[in-house]
């Protein structure tokens, strides 16, 4: 719930500090940064920055019960069916992750093992930026492998549903 309120905050803040909203800039979108929330596979804050024309960075910060991660993507983006604001997106980048299994003993969590994983992952996605209002949803799959320090190695699709409040 705090979380929440912290996120819910934080998008009325960027509402009334965005002097840019609405209005057409030269990256081929129709905003130039945004930052929201994505669910699903890896759940957690994002942010996105256009650093030219139809080219974008996209950090992701991902929340779960025992692990922590850090994404960063380089995207491209380019129109889907001749519809405003409507655009496909595709890009690759990396993260790290960290993970702790706890077991409860007398009450008490304590660790019992530690992980730190390094991998790969790819973008491939569609992305609406409503036109009235400064929002933008998304739906996409950020497919990753991922080796991590106690050897074992994961694969997975990882579907993402984001929305961002762009400025």
């Amino acid at each position: 719930m705090k979380l929440f309120k912290a996120i819910s905050i934080l998008f009325l803040s960027v509402l009334i500090a965005s002097p840019l909203a609405g209005q057409q800039l030269k990256t081929g979108t129709s905003y130039k940064t945004a930052v929201g929330v994505r669910g699903l596979g890896t759940s957690g804050l994002t942010v996105k920055h256009f650093t030219g024309a139809n080219k974008a960075i996209e950090g992701i910060v991902g929340f779960y019960p025992n692990a922590f991660s850090a994404t960063l993507l380089v995207e491209r983006y380019a129109p889907a069916f001749s519809e405003p604001g409507l655009n496909w997106y595709y890009g690759i980048g990396g993260h790290v992750a960290t993970q702790s299994d706890v077991i409860k003993n007398d009450g008490l969590y304590r660790r019992e093992t530690s992980e730190v994983g390094l991998g790969i992952d790819g973008i491939f996605g569609i992305e609406y930026k409503i036109q009235e209002v400064p929002i933008a949803v998304s739906l996409d799959f950020k497919p990753f492998f991922e080796v991590a320090t106690d050897g074992d190695a994961f694969i997975a699709l990882d579907p993402g549903l984001g929305i961002k409040v762009t400025f």
